[in-house]
C-alpha cells in the first residue's frame, strides 16, 4: 500500500507541473493530495484509465484513471495518429455524436478540436444523438471512423468514448490494439494537439436521419397490419436521454399515432433526476412509463438508455398489470416475430452471443434460418456481419443486455429500430386480438420455455478489480462439481479457448477469440456463465434454465417451476 501511494502521488504530482493543465484542475488535484483518506486519490490515479478494445468508460473527474478532458484528448491523439497512419495521404473524415450526460458536449469539442488540429475533417452533430445514428452517419458519409461520447446506461457519474471505424462498427481487432498502442505511445499531455481548427469542422444536417427513417420503414413486414392498428395506445420514455431526438419522430413515420411520452423524462439531463440509475434493465428506470402506460390503458411501454441502444419492454397482462420482459425474452419475442414473417430464407442468419438464451437457436433451426454465436458485444456481431457480407443474407441480432438490431443498415445495437419492430409487433398482435404477453406464451408453446435469471455483483476501485479477477481465478481452477445439486457436465473456458467433457473427459478447442467468460452446462439443461463486465466494475452470473410448456394454460404453474430453479441456483453462487 506504501508503495502504490508513493507511485499514486509521483503521477498527481506530474499533473500539477504539466503547463498543459488547467489551474482549476490542478486545485483540485491538490486538494486531493492534502487529504488524510487517500483512498479517492488512489482511485484516481493508480493506473491510467485504460483505452480498450471498447474505448474508454470511467468515472468523471480529475486524475490518469477518469474521464476528463485530458484523457479524451490522449485517446483522441492516439486515434488520430492510427488514422493518419492507416489512410495516407487520404482526406480523412470522422462523425462525433453524443449523448446527455454531463460534460458530453465538452469531451465531444475537445475530441473535434484535436481530430481537426490533426488535419481530419469532423462531422458533428447539432445536439445530443442516440449512438445508432452515428454508426449509420460513419457509413452514409463515407467517414474512416467515428466516435460517441457516452457511458451507456452506466450510473450519472461516468462517462464514456466508444471508437467506431469506417463500416460503423466498433473496432475490433487489428484496429483496435493497433490504436491502443498508438495512445499507449504518448507519454506527455504535450503531444496531444488540443487547439483546433474551426473550418474542418462541419455538421450534419437532417438528411442523415431522413435517410435513416427510411431504412426502418423498408424493413417492418405487415405494413397493412400495422396501418390498421396505428391508433394502439404506446409510452415511451427516453429516461431524460438522446432517444426523445429521434423516437418519437420515427414512430411518427411508421404512422403511430397514439405515442404517449412520459412528460417527466422527456428533457435531457444528464443527472438523471427521475431515476437512481438509467438503465432500462433495472424495473425502477421503468416505473414511471408503466405508471403512464396503466393510466392510458396502453398495448406497450418502452425506454431507452441514455445512448438509446437499449431498450427496455413493458407488456400489458389479461389482467391489466404490465410485466418487463428481460432481454432474453424481448429479443426471442422479436426473433419469433421476424423469422415467421421471413418470405424468403434463403442463406438469411441471425445472430446472437453466447450469454443469450438458447431459445433462438432453437427458434432459427425450426424456421430453416442459420444462426451464430458470438462474445458479448455487438462488434463481433458486425465483425461476423462484415465477413459474411456478399455470401448470405443478415436478418436480425440481439443479447440479452436488452440490445437488438434489425437490418445491416446499422451496425450496432439500435434501440431507435428496436422500438419501431416492438410497436409493430404489438399492432400486429392486436391484429389476432392478443397481447406481446400472449405472443411470449405462445412462443414458449411452439419451441420451448426458457427462463433466464442475472446476478450482478459490483466490485469498485483499485480492490474490487482485484476481488473480481480472484473470483475468476477460483472459478477456473476450481470449478465446483454440482450447481444446485446439478451435475456440471461441460465446462467452456474462452480464455483458456477449452471446451471440456466432465462425462467423458474429452476436451476440444473453442474456435473464438480469447475472452475471460466460463460456461457451465447442466445435467438437467441448465446453463451458467460467467464474466466480468466490460462495461463496470461487476462481475456477471448469467443463468438459464429450460422446460417443455406442453398448453399455455399450464404458463404459470411452469414459470413457478423455472423461478425456483434460478432462485436456487442465484443461492448457490452467491455463497462461493
Amino acid at each position: 500500500m506504501t508503495e502504490l501511494l508513493t507511485i499514486v502521488k509521483q503521477k498527481a504530482r506530474q499533473w500539477l507541473d504539466s503547463p498543459v493543465i488547467d489551474g482549476e484542475t490542478k486545485n483540485q488535484v491538490a486538494e486531493l493530495l492534502s487529504r488524510p483518506d487517500p483512498r479517492e486519490l488512489i482511485d484516481n490515479f493508480y493506473k491510467d484509465l485504460e483505452f480498450g478494445t471498447g474505448g474508454l468508460r470511467g468515472i468523471m473527474g480529475v486524475g490518469s484513471n477518469c474521464m476528463n478532458k485530458y484523457t479524451v484528448g490522449v485517446a483522441t491523439q492516439g486515434l488520430s495518429n492510427y488514422l493518419l497512419k492507416s489512410f495516407p495521404g487520404k482526406a480523412i473524415k470522422v462523425a462525433i455524436a453524443h449523448d446527455c450526460r454531463n460534460n458530453s458536449r465538452n469531451f465531444t469539442e475537445v475530441a473535434a478540436n484535436v481530430f481537426s488540429a490533426n488535419g481530419i475533417d469532423v462531422y458533428l452533430f447539432t445536439d445530443l444523438r442516440p449512438t445508432p445514428i452515428l454508426s449509420y452517419a460513419i457509413r452514409y458519409l463515407g467517414c474512416d471512423s467515428g466516435v460517441v461520447i457516452t457511458a451507456s446506461h452506466n450510473p450519472k457519474e461516468y462517462n464514456g468514448y466508444k471508437a467506431y471505424w469506417n463500416d460503423g462498427a466498433q473496432v475490433v481487432p487489428p484496429h483496435d490494439n493497433n490504436i491502443i498502442t498508438e495512445v499507449k505511445a504518448i507519454r506527455s499531455f504535450e503531444e496531444v494537439k488540443f487547439n483546433g481548427r474551426p473550418e474542418k469542422i462541419h455538421t450534419i444536417g437532417s438528411e442523415v436521419e431522413a435517410a435513416y427513417y427510411e431504412e426502418v420503414k423498408k424493413l417492418i413486414p405487415r405494413k397493412e397490419t400495422v396501418e390498421r392498428h396505428r391508433n394502439i395506445p404506446i409510452v415511451y420514455s427516453s429516461l431524460h436521454g438522446a432517444g426523445i431526438t429521434m423516437i418519437p419522430e420515427c414512430l411518427r413515420q411508421m404512422g403511430f399515432t397514439n405515442v404517449q411520452i412520459v412528460e417527466e423524462q422527456r428533457n435531457p439531463d444528464g443527472n438523471f433526476p427521475t431515476v437512481k440509475s438509467p438503465n432500462p434493465e433495472e424495473r425502477s428506470a421503468m416505473e414511471m412509463a408503466i405508471q403512464k402506460g396503466t393510466a392510458v390503458g396502453a398495448s406497450l411501454v418502452m425506454a431507452t438508455d441514455p445512448d438509446t441502444d437499449r431498450v427496455g419492454i413493458g407488456v400489458r397482462k389479461p389482467n391489466g398489470e404490465f410485466i418487463l420482459l428481460n432481454g432474453n425474452q424481448a429479443f426471442c419475442l422479436m426473433m419469433w416475430f421476424i423469422m415467421k414473417n421471413l418470405a424468403d430464407k434463403t442463406n438469411a442468419y441471425v445472430v446472437k452471443t453466447i450469454v443469450t438464451s438458447e431459445l433462438v437457436d432453437i427458434m432459427a433451426k425450426n424456421y430453416g434460418v442459420e444462426c451464430y454465436n458470438t462474445l458479448t458485444g455487438f462488434k463481433y456481431i458486425a465483425e461476423l456481419m462484415r465477413h459474411l457480407e456478399g455470401r448470405k443474407k443478415f436478418i436480425a441480432a440481439g443479447e440479452e443486455s436488452y440490445g437488438y438490431m434489425v437490418g445491416d443498415f446499422v451496425r450496432d445495437k439500435d434501440a431507435v429500430s428496436a422500438c419501431a419492430f416492438f410497436a409493430a409487433m404489438a399492432a400486429c398482435a392486436a391484429d389476432e386480438g392478443k397481447s406481446l404477453y400472449d405472443w411470449l406464451i405462445d412462443m414458449y408453446a411452439e419451441h420451448a420455455f426458457y427462463k433466464e435469471g442475472l446476478i450482478n455483483i459490483t466490485k469498485k476501485g483499485q480492490q474490487g478489480e482485484q476481488e473480481i479477477k480472484a473470483m475468476m481465478e477460483r472459478f477456473r481452477n476450481n470449478p465446483p462439481d454440482a450447481i444446485a445439486g446439478d451435475k456440471i457436465v461441460r465446462i467452456l473456458d474462452y480464455k483458456l479457448l477449452k471446451e471440456t467433457n466432465r462425462v467423458s473427459g474429452e476436451t476440444k478447442r473453442l474456435d473464438f477469440p480469447a475472452s475471460d467468460v466460463l460456461q457451465f452446462y447442466l445435467e438437467r439443461g441448465s446453463k451458467i456463465s460467467v464474466r466480468p463486465s466490460g462495461t463496470e466494475p461487476k462481475i456477471k452470473y448469467y443463468i438459464s434454465v429450460c422446460t417443455r410448456l406442453y398448453s399455455p394454460h399450464d404458463y404459470d404453474a411452469v414459470s413457478r417451476q423455472l423461478d425456483q430453479q434460478i432462485q436456487s441456483i442465484e443461492q448457490f453462487l452467491l455463497k462461493i
